[in-house]
């Protein structure tokens, strides 16, 4: 869960492109320590480059790893990203919330709140990007609660951008949804409705099928309602949002009784205010063969549980599936949180060429690889 954002930052294009070190200063609230990361046996992290408010993250064509940001309202690129000197550097900047970053046909397309931009060309134009195009224009928008983005190109060529609600919990038209529509905005439909606020979706490698993660609301106790990890196999369903929550908690102020049927439950209830966000089917070689196709999940960590219950998520958690059911739900990457002080914040999780997991932190604004050797330690 975040906290509603109120951050208006001006558009202020430029072709100026900064040069980042390795290891960037940290903002004052982030001189905890660096997570001490415990995962399986054989598995081990470590710092891949540093990212001023790392978000959301995407390969290009030619190997260039871009990352969007927050607060920064910056988009970097971080050049060379697995050999031993990758840099980051800004390829644009005094953007809004431009979170979301997705490539296609050699364009980079970038997520505001209102609106999709699109910068062509880009790995062939880092030192210079210019001005973007405006690829999608007016999207739903009313405030900046969940009005940052993630996004993607599914399978079928289209751009998938949510539509987070801009209220804790309210029904408002046009607003929690799952939109898809062509590169140019054009052919907009909702592909999915009843969410509240997704910031991460996967397509099944086999199946094609479109999984998401969606945070529960906020002000209803420490334990309810869970996150969710939903799969809409086909356009239209509804996933129950503001009247249910996970298929079967009708909510106090717009559910009935009955409000839960006809809505889809979730593949899999996460932790409730685990804000999860980036979801990712492990496709690499590295990982043991157990792992193939399995779904990664990044927690960002809760922010309103009281002292009683403590904090909960600040970690990557592991969905193992059998075919479209979830057998387990475990925690994989820990260390973000050292009992109640919070070292790290992942929010993206990405698959490189080589089978390692990339994870982005944007507290520490880091990027960690995570690598598999067997009869390692872990």
């Amino acid at each position: 869960m975040k906290k509603t954002t109120a951050v208006v930052l001006l558009l202020l294009l430029g072709p100026a492109l900064t040069t980042l070190p390795a290891r960037a200063a940290r903002a004052a609230d982030e001189a905890a320590p660096p997570p001490t990361f415990r995962l399986p046996a054989g598995f081990s992290a470590s710092e891949l480059v540093a990212v001023p408010g790392a978000r959301s993250m995407v390969l290009g064509a030619k190997g260039t790893l871009f990352v969007g940001t927050m607060r920064q309202g910056n988009v970097y690129a971080v050049r060379e990203p697995f050999s031993a000197t990758p840099r980051a550097v800004v390829v644009a900047k005094g953007l809004r919330m431009p979170t979301g970053v997705a490539v296609r046909d050699g364009a980079l397309y970038v997520a505001e709140p209102d609106r999709v931009l699109r910068f062509p060309g880009i790995e062939d134009h880092l030192d210079d990007p210019g001005t973007p195009e405006v690829a999608v224009a007016s999207l739903p928008f009313k405030n900046m609660a969940h009005a940052w983005k993630y996004i993607a190109f599914g399978p079928d060529g289209r751009l998938y951008v949510p539509v987070g609600v801009p209220c804790n919990i309210c029904a408002e038209d046009g607003f929690g949804v799952m939109l898809r529509m062509k590169p140019d905005g054009s052919e907009r439909e909702v592909y999915a409705r009843g969410l509240r606020n997704s910031v991460g979706f996967a397509w099944h490698p086999v199946t094609g099928e479109l999984w998401f993660t969606d945070n529960g609301r906020d002000m209803l106790g420490d334990d309810v309602p869970p996150d969710e990890l939903n799969r809409a196999p086909k356009a239209g369903l509804d996933f129950g949002f503001p009247r249910c929550h996970a298929g079967r908690i009708p909510d106090p102020e717009f559910g009935k009784p009955d409000a839960c049927r006809g809505t889809e439950p979730p593949v899999q209830a996460l932790g409730p205010h685990v804000a999860s966000l980036g979801v990712k089917f492990y496709t690499g070689t590295m990982f043991p063969a157990a792992y193939r196709n399995q779904v990664f999940i990044a927690e960002h960590g809760s922010w309103n549980r009281s002292p009683e219950a403590g904090k909960t998520g600040y970690r990557v958690t592991l969905v193992r599936l059998e075919g479209n059911r979830a057998v387990s739900y475990e925690p994989f990457m820990e260390g973000f949180l050292d009992g109640d002080r919070v070292l790290g914040r992942p929010v993206d999780v990405l698959v490189a060429p080589d089978g390692s997991l990339l994870v982005s932190d944007d507290q520490r604004g880091a990027i960690y690889r995570v690598t598999y050797q067997a009869g390692g330690a872990g």
